[in-house]
């Protein structure tokens, strides 16, 4: 393998992943959207930006009965991903396709979709000098609302959609929600240690949903010492499922 490449395990090593050492790199973020999601047996999933496919190869670690679908604007990073899951064996279960939502059109619907989008607006904060890095990090012109609207094209009624993003970029995200038809939100905080802000939120919502906003306790991720909770330890090592409420 190239030097230019590591080798990363995730839940435990049960999954297998190779990213670039330099660049966009998986921490637990892709981990904990991953847990989030609870599909029926046969569903499909939609992973909007999968990177290299280090949520999928989570969702499937924990649910060998699905199957998932990646997109992916990186032709690098798309490129490992398929590798990724020709290593862990899912090739059969994870597809990617190579492409920028904001030109993109599926013919196909999926049951769920999920997503780690970029965090941060152009406007706001200093680009990683990384260009790949970058693209992960910063919106293009694929905006919040751009990503929103096209989970919603590739969703039935009542289909869901899951995202991980900062908290300070709620209101933002809920807008972008409510623009493209989504409802039945559950907001779901990641607190990185008691009396701490969250700086993460799981979120979850639902294609023509009516039901009222949720906003669930959430998940402390750290203890008095430092390490992980036993909560957050059975996801991140585990393979444990998360439930949003």
């Amino acid at each position: 393998m190239s030097p230019d490449f590591s080798e990363d395990r995730l839940l435990g090593g049960r999954v297998l992943l190779r990213q670039p050492r330099q660049g966009y790199r998986a921490a637990i973020d892709p981990v904990l959207l991953a847990a989030s999601l609870d599909p029926k047996p046969g569903q499909h999933v939609l992973d909007i930006g999968c990177g290299v496919g280090a949520a999928a190869l989570c969702l499937l670690a924990r649910r060998p009965d699905i199957t998932i679908t990646g997109i992916e604007i990186q032709p690098g990073l798309a490129e490992l991903a398929r590798q990724n899951a020709a290593l862990n064996g899912v090739a059969d279960r994870f597809q990617i396709i190579e492409g920028d939502i904001a030109a993109l059109r599926l013919a196909e619907r999926f049951d769920h979709a999920m997503s780690n989008p970029p965090f941060l607006p152009p406007d706001r904060g200093n680009a990683p000098p990384d260009a790949s890095k970058a693209l992960a990090h910063v919106e293009d012109e694929a905006d919040l609302p751009a990503w929103t609207h096209f989970a919603a094209t590739a969703l039935p009624h009542r289909g869901t959609l899951t995202l991980i993003h900062r908290a300070d970029r709620l209101t933002e995200l809920l807008a972008a929600l409510e623009d493209a038809r989504f409802g039945s939100v559950v907001i779901f905080p990641l607190w990185p240690r008691t009396g701490t802000p969250a700086k993460r939120v799981l979120v979850r919502a639902a294609k023509g949903g009516k039901a009222p906003l949720v906003l669930s306790p959430g998940l402390l991720l750290h203890g008095a010492d430092g390490g992980f909770t036993p909560a957050a330890e059975a996801i991140l090592r585990d393979a444990a499922a998360l439930t949003l409420g």
